[in-house]
């Protein structure tokens, strides 16, 4: 699904992804927060989170990474990730801020990793997927980093809501829907999705192993009369 690549596209994108650097730092700043963090592991656990989706899915397309190619992106991640350093030291930030943030930073990302996987013609399923791995990945360096548990692996519909956007997001530009308006409505489904799966603990099955109990002795066992 090729794109014509045209002044306002490339505008339309660089404001969205602008946008997502920005509250995807703050969101790893709010996670880093409950670390206790200095400034300077702050802002690296900042820009991790904002800089480091988009730039493993460059790679993974073998194209300029976005912030390196354009400085103020990284301008922007280090003067969010100070901003709200400084904010939290000012007021009282509740813990769902944090969710919140995160959940722009997913729909923001996941979309805006769809577009630029299109606009370099990539197959429609493959940039779904650069979505996704766009508006995720930040957030497992920032966990990593944090040594927490990745939120993307057990937490309520996260990666499957950004999938759904962003596949969304090219029907809609299949169908010759303005590009500003598909990725305002699908941006928009994928935040308000993840807002209500936080919100009624909406989840896909988890992966566990029945117990021997249940399944019976197993060959090989002890108790095996075979």
């Amino acid at each position: 699904m090729p794109l014509d690549v045209t002044p306002l596209l490339l505008n339309s994108l660089y404001w969205i992804t602008l946008v997502a650097v920005v509250v995807s730092s703050a969101s790893g700043v709010l996670q880093a927060g409950f670390k206790q963090f200095d400034l300077f592991g702050v802002i690296v656990i900042g820009i991790a989170t904002g800089l480091g989706g988009g730039s493993l899915r460059d790679m993974l397309l073998d194209r300029d990474v976005f912030w390196i190619r354009d400085q103020t992106f990284f301008i922007a991640s280090v003067g969010s990730a100070i901003g709200m350093f400084l904010a939290a030291r000012a007021i009282r930030i509740p813990h769902r801020a944090f969710l919140v943030a995160d959940a722009a930073g997913l729909a923001t990302f996941g979309v805006a990793g769809t577009l630029a996987s299109l606009m370099v013609g990539a197959p429609p399923l493959v940039a779904s997927f650069m979505g996704v791995v766009t508006g995720t990945m930040g957030g497992v360096f920032r966990d990593v980093l944090c040594n927490e548990q990745p939120v993307v692996f057990s937490s309520p519909l996260y990666a499957t809501v950004s999938w759904a956007g962003s596949l969304a997001f090219i029907g809609l530009l299949e169908l010759h829907v303005d590009v500003a308006v598909s990725a305002t409505a699908a941006g928009s489904a994928i935040f308000l999705s993840r807002l209500v799966a936080l919100r009624y603990n909406i989840s896909l099955p988890r992966f566990r192993f029945r117990s021997q109990e249940a399944a019976g002795p197993q060959p090989g066992d002890p108790t095996d009369d075979g």
